[in-house]
């Protein structure tokens, strides 16, 4: 069973591949195929963080937790918010493009934050066992929610989440 960090590594991956094999992609179909399942894996993604990682981090993280956290909690606001902009678009045009384009670099910049900062935080602060089992706790979240069921994804404010999960 893997940790928790490396599950969350291994969806960065994932999300890096998806956005080369949108660069790929030719006309309408290949488009849709290729950003759909991309798109709603970051949804996902933002969610099982905000469930499962980060009020651990919160809770058991060095100093600067805090602010890791609203980093994080606005970066997903601002990757929920660019997804959500290229369904206001067809698909191709360029305005579409332009939102894809603003939710692959919020994306890549928010995975080199957490990637440099908040999971190393976390492994320093979390001994292995738990993060074993927040591994185990994000592959049934996963499996709970196959494509999303049953989750409302949609901003958060960074404070209030702050302040209910210390």
């Amino acid at each position: 069973m893997d940790d928790i960090t490396h599950l969350i590594l291994a969806d960065h991956h994932a999300f890096r591949l998806g956005f080369a094999r949108l660069d790929d992609a030719r006309g309408a179909d290949e488009l849709r195929a290729v950003w759909e399942p991309l798109a709603l894996h970051l949804e996902v993604h933002a969610e099982a963080e905000e469930r499962i990682l980060y009020p651990h981090l919160l809770r058991r993280g060095g100093d600067e937790a805090d602010e890791e956290t609203d980093d994080a909690i606005r970066d997903h606001n601002k990757i929920r918010d660019a997804v959500a902009a290229t369904r206001d678009h067809e698909i191709g045009t360029d305005d579409w493009w332009a939102a894809v384009w603003s939710a692959r670099r919020e994306n890549s910049e928010h995975l080199a934050e957490e990637e440099d900062e908040a999971l190393p935080d976390f492994r320093r602060h979390v001994d292995r066992t738990l993060r074993l089992d927040l591994g185990r706790q994000w592959l049934r979240f996963y499996g709970d929610h196959p494509q999303g069921a049953g989750l409302t994804m949609r901003d958060k404010d960074p404070a209030a989440y702050i302040a209910a999960h210390r």
